[in-house]
């Protein structure tokens, strides 16, 4: 049985994100609705998997992190509008059966992400 799971990184300060809002979508016609909000603890990560076993199934989904209000806490100055705010990852599961790690890479003037397991 797959798994969906998730971890931020801070690049500017090479540690986790602690305390990052995560909101997680299943898109399906262009209809978004909100699955889970969970906030990462003190390794950058969700207690538990977002999603699991049955609940995984194929189809689209969105994670959506609140970044720029994580970075607001941690106290750094930032220009209003910030440049990175909420970062939207928009991923596809073709095989509920794996595991679909999707972390998030960020700073306050990029990020990237990958596919891990």
């Amino acid at each position: 049985m797959g798994k969906l799971s998730t971890h931020v990184l801070d690049i500017t300060v090479g540690k986790p994100g602690v305390g990052v809002q995560v909101e997680l979508y299943a898109v399906n016609a262009g209809e978004k609705t909100l699955l889970k909000t969970e906030t990462t603890n003190n390794d950058g990560r969700c207690n538990a998997p977002l999603l699991e076993g049955d609940s995984l199934k194929p189809g689209l989904y969105e994670l959506v992190f609140a970044a720029g209000d994580y970075f607001d806490k941690q106290g750094v100055d930032l220009p209003s509008p910030k440049f990175i705010d909420r970062v939207t990852l928009a991923f596809g599961v073709a095989d509920a059966s794996q595991n679909y790690h999707v972390p998030l890479v960020v700073s306050p003037w990029a990020y990237s992400t990958y596919r891990g397991s």
